[in-house]
């Protein structure tokens, strides 16, 4: 009797053993699969393109991994200005920032290639370019800055609006006071073009154009409209001299605390992520389009693109930067011969 007493006791107690360890591998496998969350920013307003484009990737993120992938998406400036988010995203504090391009040159300044005049036929083409190996190529020592390249978004086609006479061909902006963003890169194309280029902020433009300190801007057409610079606004010239990008980027640390599942979800969803960005940017074009036609403004979508190319020099322009640390002739060639 004693010893049946005694194998009963070892069983309950075995048991009560498996139970238990039972319990504790549920509680660990629960552990390994709860969700985590990353910070996700755009700097601007709400209707801005970057902040419904983090939205959308927010949601595409979600969706592909089954909700184990969170993002707290953030912006209009609530965790500061573009230079101030960039900064915080190189410390960690924001894990992922889809911002303009040309903020990122102020450290990584590989970047500067893609401001380089008549690289890119039209944002479709700088869509397949920028998010294949050559994007890849260009962005490629993030890490060096505390950051992991996700996409490159549109920030639009960079054309030419006038107050006084319309644009045609180079000959047309021959001593145009047009307005440009205080970059050299601008001013040495406007100047190289027969222009002259005055450099303004953004905030002074509307004022420049009314008062004729500026007698032209060098926007997409949806920038016209959203940021209210078209009131003196008579022409508009389809040149497609030059694109502008929205990059997506990762904190690195962050990004190296994610399985290689979870970091391949991110990437092929920023790349998604980017392609609406274009295709919500073409939508917002075409809708600034018919403002701009309904407010009196004259297009020509016929412009004698060849004779701005021709007045440059062709791609032999671009060698006067051939000392620059950013320049790469390898990129250039492979961009041109798309």
């Amino acid at each position: 009797m004693k010893k049946i007493l005694s194998v009963l006791a070892v069983l309950v107690v075995c048991t009560t053993m498996v139970f238990a360890q039972g319990k504790t591998e549920t509680a660990s496998v629960a552990e390994s699969v709860k969700p985590i969350t990353l910070t996700v920013y755009s700097p601007g307003n709400a209707n801005s393109v970057p902040t419904k484009t983090i939205l959308k990737y927010k949601e595409l993120v979600e969706k592909a991994s089954n909700g184990q992938i969170l993002l707290e998406a953030h912006h209009s400036g609530e965790l500061g200005n573009d230079a101030e988010a960039l900064q915080s995203t190189r410390m960690g504090t924001i894990d992922v920032i889809f911002a303009g391009t040309s903020g990122f040159t102020s450290f990584y300044d590989k970047a500067k290639i893609l401001d380089l005049p008549f690289l890119f036929k039209n944002a479709n083409q700088a869509y397949e370019i920028v998010n294949s190996e050559i994007g890849e190529q260009i962005f490629a020592d993030m890490a060096s800055v505390g950051l992991v390249y996700l996409s490159e978004g549109d920030n639009g086609m960079r054309h030419i609006a006038t107050t006084k006479k319309p644009v045609h061909s180079v000959a047309d902006v021959k001593g145009l006071k047009i307005r440009v963003p205080t970059s050299k890169m601008y001013l040495d194309v406007w100047s190289a073009l027969g222009a002259t280029p005055v450099a303004l902020a953004l905030n002074e433009l509307a004022i420049a154009l009314s008062n004729g300190t500026a007698e032209a801007q060098d926007n997409a057409t949806y920038h016209l409209v959203a940021n209210a610079t078209y009131d003196d606004i008579k022409y508009y010239s389809y040149t497609n001299y030059m694109w502008m990008g929205c990059t997506m980027a990762m904190n690195a640390k962050s990004w190296k605390g994610l399985t290689a599942d979870q970091q391949k979800i991110l990437k092929d969803q920023a790349i998604a992520a980017a392609k609406y960005s274009f295709d919500t940017i073409q939508t917002d074009n075409e809708t600034a389009e018919a403002t701009l036609k309904a407010a009196g403004v004259q297009f020509d979508a016929n412009v004698d693109i060849q004779s701005f190319k021709d007045k440059l020099g062709g791609s032999a322009y671009y060698k006067q930067y051939a000392q620059e640390s950013w320049y790469n002739q390898s990129i250039i060639d492979a961009i041109l011969a798309k």
